[in-house]
């Protein structure tokens, strides 16, 4: 069964840095582009970054650009978001998604989620 599993979330003071990895069960990893999400509390689960299958391209978003990188190892069929300078605005629950095409900054193009790490910055 086709299984995402975010790990590494946690709490930590404005300025620090945190390493999300999001482990797959997925057939053929390598041809499915990945990315991060995130949901903070009483808003709209919003694009973070994506990377295309080969890691390659990526994708961020301007909010993170310069302080995130999202890289994967179709080895261990793991991709990572390591996330630098961190804000308390970066509080949220942090999502690793699988879509079949193209990396996207568009949910709808994403077929696996996981469940979610809590990412919490104290200011």
């Amino acid at each position: 069964q086709e299984r995402l599993v975010e790990s590494g979330g946690g709490l930590v003071q404005a300025g620090g840095s945190l390493r999300l990895s999001c482990a797959a069960s997925i057939s053929s990893f390598s041809t499915f582009a990945m990315a991060w999400f995130r949901q903070a509390p009483g808003k709209e689960r919003e694009f973070v970054a994506g990377i295309s299958q080969s890691g390659d391209n990526t994708l961020y978003a301007d909010s993170v650009k310069g302080r995130f990188t999202i890289s994967r190892d179709n080895a261990k069929s793991t991709v990572y978001l390591q996330m630098n300078s961190l804000k308390a605005e970066d509080t949220a629950v942090y999502y690793c998604a699988a879509s079949p095409g193209a990396a996207s900054w568009f949910r709808q193009d994403y077929y696996y989620w996981g469940q979610g790490t809590q990412v919490t910055v104290s200011s």
